[in-house]
């Protein structure tokens, strides 16, 4: 099955492993709270991505010398779920963080946790390895991450304007809280931010691929609309020519306007430039154009 866009993003990603503790730290805190579980009696991570399904025993380890007590082994396919049920292991990992075991109802960001600016990039890659979720950009532009935490989202959101000067927007959705970023360069610059730079170049392709297909067809847009006008101008100049012939008044008609008219005849295909070349001498394209429309007129005038 192929990786769709946010797959690939999550897979560069997942190439780094933080050198630090103290960022393996906050990207296990980004991975709990934008995560499926992280309660007192459990904490579930369910993933499609395998890189990322590589990288959390590592970095679990890493943070808190602990092991999953239940794991995907490499022949599952689907949906990868992780599990720790072992009450010690969570007292630990809570304990960590500075929360309670027997008080998680209001998750929040542990701000010294994420103190330092590695580990603030580090806090965003978990959250968006285990709750977002980024649009391929051919389709349109729209990253996102969840949580089920109040008090997560605001606190997050703050921590994202603090380390990228941008904040992104919310919303509730089916009990979750959303953050989301809808411009092209601000989730280009989130990606890059967080270690996935060629994703990031595949936003701007996408737009420049999108901003020049937007100009061609208004080029070609134009073109036809120019072509049609040019067309309709040249049916009302012949008809105006056979109209001026018909009623005998084409012979009595100064040279110059039948120079005109013969050139038209003659090529009822080109444009107003080209004909004014034709003319002996050759004139301005507002001149032939005065002798055009000059014939159109004395055309009317000889039906009323």
């Amino acid at each position: 099955m192929a990786i769709s866009f946010s797959g690939n993003a999550k897979a560069e990603i997942c190439r780094y492993m933080p050198a630090k503790h103290c960022c393996a730290l906050a990207e296990c805190f980004g991975i709990l709270l934008f995560c499926n579980a992280f309660t007192a009696t459990g904490i579930r991570i369910i993933t499609e991505s395998r890189e990322f399904a590589g990288l959390l025993p590592k970095l679990f380890k890493k943070a808190f010398g602990l092991s999953f007590d239940a794991s995907p082994d490499g022949e599952t396919a689907g949906k990868l779920n992780f599990q720790i049920t072992d009450r010690n292991k969570i007292n630990h990992i809570m304990a960590a963080y500075g929360f309670d075991s027997k008080d998680t109802l209001s998750l929040h960001i542990n701000l010294p946790v994420v103190e330092d600016d590695c580990c603030k990039a580090a806090f965003l890659r978990g959250a968006f390895l285990a709750g977002g979720s980024v649009t391929d950009p051919i389709k349109g532009y729209h990253m996102e991450f969840m949580t089920t935490h109040n008090s997560v989202a605001r606190e997050c959101n703050s921590l994202m304007h603090e380390a990228l000067t941008f904040q992104p927007k919310t919303a509730v959705r089916g009990g979750g809280h959303v953050l989301y970023l809808k411009q092209s360069d601000l989730i280009s610059d989130f990606l890059t931010y967080l270690g996935a730079p060629i994703a990031a170049m595949g936003i701007m392709e996408a737009k420049l691929e999108k901003e020049l297909n937007n100009k061609v067809n208004r080029r070609c847009n134009c073109d036809d609309a120019n072509i049609s006008k040019v067309i309709a101008a040249a049916q009302e100049q012949l008809t105006a020519i056979r109209l001026l012939k018909e009623n005998g008044s084409y012979q009595n008609l100064p040279a110059k306007l039948q120079q005109a008219a013969r050139a038209r005849e003659e090529n009822p295909e080109v444009s107003l430039t080209e004909l004014a070349a034709m003319m002996e001498p050759p004139i301005s394209k507002p001149a032939m154009n005065h002798r055009l429309k000059k014939l159109v007129e004395l055309a009317r005038e000889g039906t009323q």
